[in-house]
C-alpha cells in the first residue's frame, strides 16, 4: 500500500444523507487502517466544481466516487483499497515488452 494520504471529501449540504455518508467514510477509513483526512463540502459553489448536482457525493483523491446516494461502508472500503494499491514495476530487463520471461 501508498503511505500517502488519502483526501477524502464528502460533498453535501448537511442533510442526513449526507451525515451518513461522512460515518460511513470515517468508518472505512477506521477500519482499515488508513492515513486519510476526511473533510466535509458544504460550499454549493465547490460542490459543482466538482459536476454534482445533487448530493451526497463522495471523492477521493479529487476523483467523484459516488454521486446522489449513500454509498455503505464496505463499498467504501472497496474504493478505498482501490486508490492504496500500487502498481507493480514493470521489469523490461528480459526484453520483453511486459517484462516476464516469456516471448509475448
Amino acid at each position: 500500500m501508498q503511505t500517502n494520504t488519502l483526501n477524502i471529501k464528502i460533498l453535501g449540504t448537511g442533510c442526513q444523507n449526507c451525515i451518513t455518508l461522512e460515518h460511513n467514510a470515517r468508518q472505512a477509513v477506521t477500519e482499515l487502517g488508513l492515513d486519510a483526512t476526511v473533510d466535509k463540502i458544504t460550499d454549493i459553489e465547490t460542490i459543482m466544481g466538482y459536476g454534482i448536482m445533487s448530493t451526497p457525493a463522495l471523492v477521493v483523491n479529487e476523483e467523484v466516487q459516488s454521486a446522489r446516494r449513500v454509498s455503505p461502508v464496505e463499498e467504501i472500503k472497496i474504493m478505498l483499497t482501490a486508490k492504496t494499491q500500487t502498481k507493480q514495476p514493470t521489469d523490461t530487463s528480459s526484453g520483453n515488452a511486459c517484462g516476464c520471461s516469456h516471448a509475448c
